[in-house]
């Protein structure tokens, strides 16, 4: 992204340019001040941080140096990723969420219709409505298949793609454009939102099919007391981002994690966000007694 500012005073040119790229998950910001036509400096600086949005007002993570959604946070290293990781077919025991015919398994959040949003074997999330699972899930393993939106000129980087896969409804592992659009580090895809970045980021382009294969240990309490934290590990078009990660209590958006409420099943949820995130290929493995 590039900012230009150029001031004409008394016949001379001075101005500030300033050139920010993504190197390696690192912003580098190049800062050029210009004296006068013939004189030209340049500073070259590293910025390992989320240009805007972000924030720095924010409340610090629990046991952490970070802020949430903290502007500073340094992005995750990309990594090209792989093949192998889409159009996974479900294992007998499994129960098929979608398979590109009906949307059975699911009702609307808001409690409406759902809408008819279904085409050619993968359904839009504008379209549908928000959605949750009928069947209410704890441990689990989820293969879900997504891709976001092309980029258009003058489009917002905070609605860009911007999904996300509620694990109980409360737990989020965040869908957004990652590949030609940044946010702050723990709001990037496969971030665990609000509290952990991904440890890498192996996104691939717009209209292009993504996959994540979730597995979630759900909380488990004695009376009601938390005796263990929900815990989750993510592979990001085949690439961990999340390993067997503690998950620090419910997501919130410029906030510090919700307290944990007294249950250990809870519906999946796929959030519409104001964003065309198309869903293909959603099987779950119940892994509780």
């Amino acid at each position: 992204m590039v900012y230009l500012t150029i001031d004409a005073l008394k016949g001379k040119l001075k101005g500030r340019i300033s050139v920010i790229v993504n190197v390696d998950g690192k912003r580098m910001k190049a800062l050029s001040f210009l004296g006068g036509l013939q004189t030209i400096v340049v500073l070259m600086t590293v910025c390992a941080c989320a240009e805007e949005p972000g924030y720095t007002d924010t409340p610090l993570i629990p046991d952490s140096t970070w802020r949430v959604h903290d502007q500073a946070r340094p992005l995750p290293r990309i990594v090209a990723p792989g093949i192998g990781d889409l159009g996974v077919t479900p294992p007998k025991d499994a129960i098929v969420l979608f398979d590109g015919s009906n949307l059975d398994q699911w009702a609307r959040t808001d409690g409406e219709p759902i809408g008819d949003g279904i085409h050619e074997g993968s359904f839009n999330i504008m379209k549908t409505g928000q959605l949750r699972t009928k069947q209410e899930f704890g441990d689990l393993q989820l293969h879900i298949e997504w891709r976001t939106p092309n980029i258009e000129e003058g489009f917002d980087r905070m609605n860009q793609g911007n999904s996300g896969v509620f694990l109980m409804g409360l737990f989020e592992i965040q869908i957004i454009e990652s590949k030609a659009s940044y946010i702050y580090a723990d709001g990037n895809a496969g971030a665990l939102y609000g509290q952990f970045p991904p440890l890498v980021n192996p996104a691939r382009n717009p209209l292009e099919w993504q996959s994540f294969d979730i597995f979630f240990t759900a909380p488990r309490f004695e009376g009601n007391t938390l005796k263990a934290p929900a815990m989750v590990t993510v592979l990001y078009n085949g690439v961990l981002v999340q390993n067997n990660q503690p998950i620090l209590g419910v997501s919130r958006h410029r906030d510090v994690p919700g307290d944990y409420p007294v249950k250990e099943k809870g519906w999946l949820m796929l959030q519409n966000h104001n964003s065309p995130v198309e869903f293909r290929n959603v099987w779950i493995r119940s892994l509780s007694e």
